[in-house]
């Protein structure tokens, strides 16, 4: 049915049907009403999608009637006619964005055959526990090829009281994407992420000092012998009956104690130590043989000291690090570390950082930052290069000789004479060559 021009005038007068049927608008080919039985009425649009008669007849809802003018119905009509005859198809886009997946969605696949395949799994919990507490709340049901860079620019800056945190949800968007690309979810090479200034984060990496790991020695020995004093809250219930105070002391037991010695002199995660079983240990070439860890499967070279400690280590089962039971590991250290860090007065020292010391002894006593590298498993060797300025590289060597040259001559250091260049004769040698 066609007429002159679809009006409001005219669509109040339009009666429905017992089937439907269209009325199309004399002054815009293509563009019409669609009415149905049931007296609801929408605009639409026709058209061919491509060339030639043998092009299939595609007709898109634009809107229901009453809810936009007949005026803007027909902007937008041609509006749609304008981008079909530039080659496009709105119907079958609109179909696509129906069919593409959510945020929500995408997260979960890259998890599921990206990240528990590919990463260890304590990273694999660190990723979903980032996308679905802080990310998929906020864009979880926007469609993943929608979402803009000033979403992902938001969503970081929410998190900017937390810059650590916030950065490493930025990385873990940016491979999702990625990922996303690669298994054609969304356009290849899509990715808002790309372009997001990361937070400036403060140092994390902490050094123990000789004396500070001289301190936490004594104080290992004193927790594995006497036991560890404690205090406690006499305005408790349970304060009263708590022993006398030359008796209150916590043992700490061989098992915790050996792990944290092995942390110190192996520069291994604290996973890598506390899953740890006797199986992957081999005592006649001093390694353990990890068949995984957040770096895949790694090779760890035990020095001396570390195969005293295994060699010394009770044997209650598969585990080298006990836990409560026989067929499980111990699960983490925080008690017995706090105790240890408080007693030897270290403040703001994780157990990771037992990890760093032993980096940066190495790099001290000048092994190189490829063989660190290799030491502590690292994949990368952006990795390292946070030791790069404790390496006692050529640059330091430089820089010594010269400054002890130079304080020689200024009377600050005693020092050979043979070692000493007089500044005013090398001036002088300077000018005769020039």
């Amino acid at each position: 049915m066609a007429t002159s021009q679809i009006t409001k005038r005219l669509i109040d007068s339009i009666k429905p049907r017992q089937r439907e049927y269209f009325v199309w608008d004399g002054s815009l080919s293509g563009f019409g009403l669609r009415v149905q039985s049931t007296g609801a009425m929408s605009y639409v649009v026709k058209y061919r999608a491509g060339s030639g008669r043998s092009a299939p007849t595609r007709r898109l809802t634009l809107a229901k009637a009453g809810t936009i003018t007949p005026d803007e119905a027909r902007t937008l009509a041609k509006k749609t006619l304008g981008s079909v005859a530039h080659g496009a198809d709105p119907a079958a886009q609109r179909a696509a964005d129906k069919r593409a997946s959510t945020f929500a969605e995408v997260a979960e696949q890259f998890l599921t055959e990206h990240v528990a395949a590919k990463r260890s799994a304590s990273s694999a919990r660190s990723y979903r526990d980032l996308l679905e507490r802080l990310a998929s709340p906020e864009i979880g049901k926007r469609k993943a090829d929608k979402i803009t860079s000033a979403e992902i620019q938001r969503l970081h800056s929410k998190n900017a009281h937390t810059p650590y945190q916030a950065n490493r949800l930025l990385r873990v968007l940016s491979s999702l994407f990625t990922f996303a690309g690669k298994t054609h979810v969304v356009p290849v090479g899509f990715n808002p992420c790309r372009g997001i200034e990361y937070f400036p984060e403060e140092g994390r990496e902490r050094y123990l000092t000789t004396l500070e790991l001289a301190q936490i020695g004594e104080v290992i020995r004193e927790a594995e012998t006497i036991g560890l004093p404690y205090t406690v809250d006499a305005t408790k219930p349970k304060g009263k009956h708590a022993p006398k105070e030359a008796s209150r002391r916590t043992v700490i037991g061989p098992h915790a104690a050996g792990a944290l010695r092995l942390l110190i002199f192996t520069g291994a995660r604290l996973r890598e130590i506390l899953h740890l079983r006797w199986e992957h240990v081999d005592f006649e070439r001093g390694l353990l043989l990890l068949p995984t860890s957040k770096t895949g499967k790694k090779t760890i070279v035990l020095n001396a000291p570390a195969l005293a400690i295994l060699n010394g280590l009770p044997r209650s089962g598969e585990y080298v690090i006990a836990g409560t039971s026989v067929d499980s590991p111990r699960s983490d250290l925080k008690k017995p570390w706090k105790a240890v860090a408080a007693r030897a007065g270290l403040t703001g020292v994780r157990i990771h950082d037992l990890r760093h010391t032993h980096a940066s002894v190495g790099a001290g006593a000048g092994l190189g930052l490829p063989i660190i590298g290799k030491l502590l498993g690292h994949t990368q060797t952006a990795t390292t290069q946070r030791y790069a300025h404790l390496d006692n590289d050529p640059l330091k060597m430089a820089s010594e000789n010269i400054g002890s040259r130079l304080a020689a001559a200024m009377g600050d250091l005693k020092a050979p004479r043979a070692n000493v260049t007089s500044i005013s004769s090398a001036k002088r040698s300077k000018n005769r060559r020039g």
